[in-house]
């Protein structure tokens, strides 16, 4: 009900732009710019967490682009997922053309905890990942969502804590749902996410996908995940990447 009015309120409520404010438009040129206008680059946190798989990220998480990814996830503003998923877009295409191989790309979205998607109305990650696989659909790149992790116990809120917390937080908390084996043997797994902090929840993700054969397809050796933005800290790192 709550994600119902959401949808229903985006059509008859005046609209500002997500990232500044400026009123009558949902995503100002500006501010769409700083989103998804860049090129796309590889992103390490530091630490970086053990079995984290190669990260391309779309932009900074600052300025207009924390504030779009703000409003769609913590404020509902779901038509801003099609922006996010852009970004998205380009971080993927970014990422999967180092190791092309057989099959679709297979966007595999971190699951949100169900008491937070429950609160917010909606799985923003998701959201964003299925707007991104229609981006690169449009550009006859085959993706689809390939919606196998689930969450196998509750995990506490990470915003309060730092990188080796966050990794106790997560170790173990994801599984792999029901037949998800088969649908990751399909084609060319990239993890996705809204956002790279300390990239514990991608090393996570990535060590069960890995348990569950997901990376069969992908080139030996090559993991890929891609997020719409990272610390500016992330990119500094990799400032000399090419």
């Amino acid at each position: 009900m709550r994600g119902w009015w959401r949808e229903i309120a985006g059509l008859v409520l005046p609209v500002a732009c997500g990232g500044c404010g400026r009123p009558r438009t949902e995503l100002c040129a500006e501010c769409g710019a700083q989103l998804y206008g860049g090129a796309p680059r590889r992103v390490s946190p530091d630490p970086e967490p053990p079995g984290l798989p190669v990260v391309h990220a779309a932009a900074g998480y600052e300025n207009a682009v924390r504030a779009v990814l703000l409003a769609h996830k913590e404020r509902g503003v779901l038509g801003l997922a099609g922006a996010a998923g852009r970004a998205l877009a380009g971080a993927v295409r970014a990422g999967a053309g180092l190791s092309p191989g057989p099959g679709p790309l297979l966007l595999v979205p971190v699951p949100s905890a169900r008491r937070a998607v429950a609160a917010r109305g909606h799985d923003p990650a998701r959201r964003i990942a299925l707007a991104a696989a229609a981006e690169l659909r449009r550009a006859r790149m085959p993706a689809r969502v390939a919606g196998v992790l689930r969450q196998r116990r509750p995990v506490a809120d990470q915003s309060g804590l730092g990188a080796r917390e966050r990794r106790a937080n997560l170790t173990g908390a994801l599984g792999i749902v029901a037949g998800g084996e088969r649908l990751l043997a399909a084609g060319r797994v990239v993890l996705v996410d809204d956002l790279l902090t300390t990239g514990a929840s991608l090393a996570e993700a990535a060590r069960v996908i890995d348990g569950a054969g997901g990376w069969r397809s992908t080139a030996p050796g090559v993991r890929h995940a891609a997020v719409v933005a990272a610390s500016p800290s992330a990119f500094e790192i990799n400032r000399n990447w090419n």
